[in-house]
């Protein structure tokens, strides 16, 4: 219907696409857009956000199986004082709930990074906060490591890796949620909260589910556009 639209040419989902869609996320896959791609997905905030650690862990220390906990602010899709909703527990308030509900997300992965298939389950739970979320990673690792390893990691990820758009480090022991409004990064890893027991790792990543996700989503439109802005000192 988009593509109907006078003037339109291409469109970016702003949601997981479904089929033979491709679902990208800037930084991991945006390899497999063509210039003869019409339209594309995204993904999800949540799957930007997850995807970039789980690549990078998965290369380290492999994932054999893991769980994904999304805390996560309130969107338009629930309602503000309890009514119907398609799906019965976001029919009540959102301001006034914490919400169990379900995710795509750790499904949608697979769709970014083939080799994590059926190894990852999800669910959510919608907070009455306005923005910004956090995952939990609850992963079984391939082999044993520590939280000082780990955490030495993954703050190289996100000062050295390819990467370093996407994931953020933090290591003060006194942020909140909304410290992290306006963030840039798809995820922001919070090295205070790593948990570590031989092959069992949990991670806490933050991200602003609203404008971390628009600057992924800008990143994928300025390669469809062709349109690239000076970065200085010039890269080589």
């Amino acid at each position: 219907l988009h593509l109907k639209s006078k003037g339109v040419s291409k469109v970016i989902l702003t949601a997981p696409g479904k089929g033979d869609l491709k679902n990208v996320v800037a930084g991991l896959n945006n390899d497999i857009i063509n210039p003869s791609d019409t339209i594309i997905s995204a993904a999800s905030c949540t799957t930007n956000a997850i995807a970039p650690p789980l690549k990078v862990m998965d290369d380290e220390y492999g994932i054999v199986a893991g769980h994904v906990e999304t805390v996560h602010a309130f969107t338009n899709d629930q309602n503000l004082i309890d009514n119907y909703h398609k799906a019965s527990r976001r029919g009540r308030s959102a301001p006034l709930n914490l919400v169990l509900t379900e995710t795509g997300a750790a499904a949608a992965v697979a769709k970014v990074l083939p080799q994590l298939a059926g190894k990852l389950t999800g669910n959510a739970i919608r907070v009455p906060t306005p923005n910004v979320s956090m995952a939990i990673l609850n992963l079984t690792l391939a082999r044993e490591t520590t939280g000082e390893e780990v955490n030495e990691f993954m703050r190289n990820q996100a000062l050295h890796s390819p990467l370093h758009k996407q994931i953020d480090y933090s290591s003060s022991p006194e942020v909140v949620s909304s410290d992290f409004v306006g963030s840039r990064h798809a995820c922001i890893f919070d090295a205070q909260a790593t948990i570590v027991n031989g092959k069992q790792a949990v991670l806490y990543l933050w991200y602003d589910n609203e404008f971390g996700y628009s600057c992924q989503v800008h990143r994928i439109l300025e390669q469809m556009a062709g349109i690239h802005f000076a970065v200085y000192p010039r890269q080589a």
